[in-house]
């Protein structure tokens, strides 16, 4: 059984468990003249049953399909002759690679030699009797677990204290989990990244001009290991960030005051759900939008005034950047503006404050941390942009300030470096590591200062 299906039975026995706590532990306490008689109420005890039922389960099967496929790997390379076992990492890689495509039948076994067939046999057998022996073993943990969890309900066990008990540790898992994964991603980033300073220098990085990450065929081209200056991505990165903030700030702001402070119901119902279905739009679309639309209504317009400019540029990409992120900074102003006192307004009002000097010196400051919060989480958007730019501002890494001109993002190289069959020994592929790794510690910058600014003013109305 697969492990998906395995997962719905046991949510199946964990829902039966559920049901027959509940009802032994009313049994129980009918003949004491009621629930009143009980520890706990029960669906606690129902809730204890199901609990004893999934996790030892969950927890098997978790397990089990964690470590399965090395289990299998390591027997299926170990059943090799001694001629054809892999010397290195790389080559058992490849090696499992066509093991597989001949037991899925993606390659026919006449292609390759006797022992790879013999052994995409063997992996075949060796998955099929994987999946029945965690079948068995699970269906069979959640049934004894349930069972030892349902023979032990008696009215005086205290149900609830377990269940908040056993809850408050699943939670406190969940919530490790969440931080050794970013834990995880920082460090592989971060090794990824030592490495590949290994090759390249700090210098060429940081302060590089050029980027062309492709190795050079002839030693007269950018170099002879190919360029690795960042600084023309994050120049396109920014300026692109700041057209798209240029366009959607202002745009989302003014149309969030509108809305919330000046706006009646009737025009708020109509325009508040049109303006959010902005949000819903697949980015692709709005990268045809830009390429087909946008760009070239630039181009023809700046020819027309006798200014050169690219089929593909920054202001394509930005401007129509900004008009998908207006949402962002719309709805969550919105939200906060509505979210300021009632009593701040009637005070202001009260005072002689027209509604514009209401707005400006009493709900605009109260609310500026919200606002904040919304603006950079339209930056963090626009800077992890790709499709839009990838389609409108196009590949190339030229460093200028030109919003007429083509450039690219730090997000769109890294989706180049890493697309299609890559060497992570090489510099090229190493980079895109780098750039994720400046990438993180800009937007981590860019938190800083947001929250500093938050603060600053936050104190104000604590």
């Amino acid at each position: 059984m697969q492990p998906a299906n395995l997962m719905l039975l046991v949510i199946a026995f964990v829902v039966v468990a559920y049901g027959l706590g509940y009802a032994r532990s009313r049994s129980l306490a009918m003949p004491m003249g009621g629930i009143r008689h009980l520890k706990s109420l029960p669906f606690y005890y129902g809730a204890r049953a199901a609990l004893w039922c999934g996790i030892p389960a969950l927890i098997v099967l978790a397990l089990w399909a964690a470590f399965q496929g090395k289990v299998i790997q390591l027997l299926v390379i170990g059943s090799l002759p001694p001629d054809l076992v892999p010397e290195g990492a790389g080559q058992a890689s490849l090696l499992l690679s066509k093991i597989s495509n001949v037991a899925s039948g993606a390659l026919p076994p006449g292609f390759v030699e006797a022992p790879i067939a013999e052994a995409a046999e063997r992996l075949q057998a060796l998955r099929a009797q994987s999946r029945l022996y965690m079948s068995v073993l699970v269906v069979a943990v959640a049934v004894l677990a349930g069972f030892l969890g349902w023979i032990r309900i008696s009215p005086k066990l205290n149900a609830r204290s377990q269940v908040e008990t056993t809850l408050k540790w699943i939670f406190f898992a969940c919530a490790a989990l969440a931080i050794l994964t970013t834990v995880g991603i920082v460090f592989s980033v971060a090794f990824e990244t030592f490495r590949f300073f290994q090759k390249i220098s700090f210098f060429e990085f940081f302060f590089g001009t050029q980027w062309s990450p492709q190795t050079a065929l002839r030693a007269d081209q950018v170099a002879a290991e190919g360029a690795f200056g960042m600084v023309p991505l994050f120049t396109g990165t920014l300026l692109i960030s700041a057209i798209a903030m240029v366009v959607a700030v202002p745009v989302g702001l003014l149309s969030a005051i509108y809305l919330s402070e000046y706006a009646n119901k009737r025009v708020r119902g109509i325009f508040k759900p049109l303006l959010e279905m902005l949000a819903g739009i697949p980015t692709v679309v709005y990268g045809f939008f830009a390429a087909l639309t946008v760009a070239p209504f630039i181009s023809d317009f700046a020819a027309s005034l006798g200014i050169n400019a690219s089929s593909q540029s920054a202001l394509a990409a930005g401007g129509v950047m900004g008009i998908m992120i207006i949402p962002f900074v719309s709805s969550l102003s919105d939200d906060v503006i509505n979210a300021v006192p009632q009593t701040l307004r009637d005070g202001s009002l009260a005072l002689g404050a027209t509604q514009s000097e209401t707005m400006k010196k009493v709900i605009f400051p109260a609310a500026l941390p919200g606002i904040m919060g919304g603006i950079l989480l339209a930056v963090s958007r626009a800077i992890g942009e790709t499709m839009i730019v990838v389609m409108a501002a196009g590949l190339a890494a030229n460093l200028t300030a030109n919003p007429l001109e083509s450039v690219t993002t730090v997000t769109v190289q890294i989706v180049t470096l890493l697309t299609g069959d890559q060497e992570f020994d090489s510099a090229k592929t190493l980079a895109a590591f780098a750039l994720g790794a400046m990438l993180f510690l800009a937007t981590l910058l860019l938190n800083v200062i947001a929250l500093k600014i938050v603060r600053k003013y936050r104190e104000q109305y604590d």
